[in-house]
């Protein structure tokens, strides 16, 4: 448990008889141990609350990649979790990028591919601006990314993201306060 982190203790009987209060304090932030007897036997606390994160298109592309079981079912969690938490952020190019990927790499039926946009499009979706282009060359230009990496690294950026999920860029680097994993490791 962190130190600067509040923390209650309920009796068991007390706990029986306001856990509505008490979940809303460990909603709140703090941690809540409940006690039989003076000892310990269960503890409520802050569900730990995923980073608002960018999917780059490769974790969408991986979701339908059948030869590719292990990236796949990992594709398919990371999609889920942030789907859940609405922390997922795409950007109208990733959507792009999926299609056109999933239609002629994974050779997806083009209305098959047409649909999963769609659904895709469910998470919050950056559009760029004349000015995301020009910052994302000028990312393009100081740190060496190509052009299409700097723009989805701009837009991650736009849309409060603190965390990029890429296997196509350099995992563990953080650029403008937004750092680059790759979930496949």
């Amino acid at each position: 448990m962190s130190e600067d982190r509040p923390r209650a203790q309920a009796k068991i009987s007390a706990a029986k008889a306001h856990l509505s209060r008490l979940v809303a304090m460990a909603e709140a932030g703090e941690e809540i141990v409940i006690t039989r007897a003076g000892k310990s036997v269960a503890r409520l606390g802050p569900t730990p609350r995923l980073p608002r994160t960018f999917l780059d298109t490769n974790v969408l592309v991986y979701c339908d990649d059948e030869t590719e079981p292990v990236k796949q079912q990992r594709a398919l969690e990371v999609l889920d979790e942030h789907t859940r938490s609405r922390t997922g952020v795409i950007s109208l190019q990733v959507l792009q990028e999926y299609f056109v990927t999933a239609s002629r790499k994974l050779g997806l039926d083009t209305g098959t591919a047409r649909r999963k946009v769609e659904i895709f499009a469910m998470l919050n979706v950056a559009e760029p601006t004349v000015s995301d282009i020009l910052a994302a060359i000028d990312l393009h230009m100081l740190h060496g990314f190509s052009y299409w990496d700097a723009l989805v690294l701009r837009m991650a950026k736009q849309s409060g993201c603190r965390v990029i999920l890429s296997e196509d860029m350099q995992h563990g680097r953080i650029v403008d306060g937004v750092e680059i994993v790759n979930p496949f490791l």
